[in-house]
Order: C-alpha cells, then structure tokens, then sequence
C-alpha cells in the first residue's frame, strides 16, 4: 500500500506562484508514472502534468507553459510547479500513483489509470 500526502497549497494573488508537492510513504516513485490532478467545486477532476518512469512530463492544456512536473526519486516526492497562477486554476490538486501499469515512457493522463491517491491541497488564485 502507497500513501500519498500532498503539501503546499494554499491562497496566492494571480499572477503568483506555488510549489505543491507530494511524498510516497512506500516504493520508489523511480518505476512509478505519478499525476498531478485537480477538481474545482462542481468540475469533473482535471489532469494537470503527469511524470513517467524515465522522466518524460506531459500537461494539460490548460497549464502549458505554466506549471512543471519534476520527481525526485531518491526523496520519494514529486513536485508541481506552479506559475503564473489564474483564478480559473483554484482547486483542490491531487498526486496519484500508477503502479506500473505503462511502459517506462508513457505518461497516463486519465484519471482511471492511477491507482493511488492523496488526499489533496487547496490552491485559491484571487484575482
């Protein structure tokens, strides 16, 4: 069993920036795929960036340019980071683990695909 325990939300102007990050208490992050996902009140949960085993980073589009997706696998965290923030990006922001389902280069960006999850910060951008 992963535990996933996200840190580091909370309220920023927009046009500000955050660091979430996200600590797994078992395995090594090294041969799993990890997500960063967020859910706004009444909003289906958005893929945000995702990390593949060997390292290769895809986002949504939404954020593109903005945020970036790094994992430290020695540390067992990945970590999002977040710039240029806009009031459309306040949500609660989860990090989920695939247990290696994928290949080493695939980055899965549906949320179905991750098998653990954390329990999520609050990120509020004000505008």
């Amino acid at each position: 069993q992963v535990q996933l325990v996200e840190s580091g939300g909370g309220l920023v102007q927009a046009g500000g920036s955050l660091r979430l990050s996200c600590a797994a208490s078992a395995g090594t992050l090294s041969r799993y795929a990890m997500g960063w996902f967020r859910q706004a009140p009444g909003k289906e949960r958005e893929f945000v960036a995702g990390i593949s085993w060997y390292g290769i980073t895809t986002y949504g589009n939404s954020v593109k340019g903005r945020f970036t997706i790094s994992k430290d696998n020695a540390k067992n965290m990945v970590d999002l980071q977040m710039d240029s923030l806009k009031p459309e990006d306040t949500a609660v922001y989860y990090c989920a683990a695939d247990m290696g389902k994928f290949s080493p280069s695939v980055v899965p960006a549906t949320r179905y695909a991750y098998d653990y999850w954390g329990q999520g910060t609050q990120v509020t951008v004000s505008s």
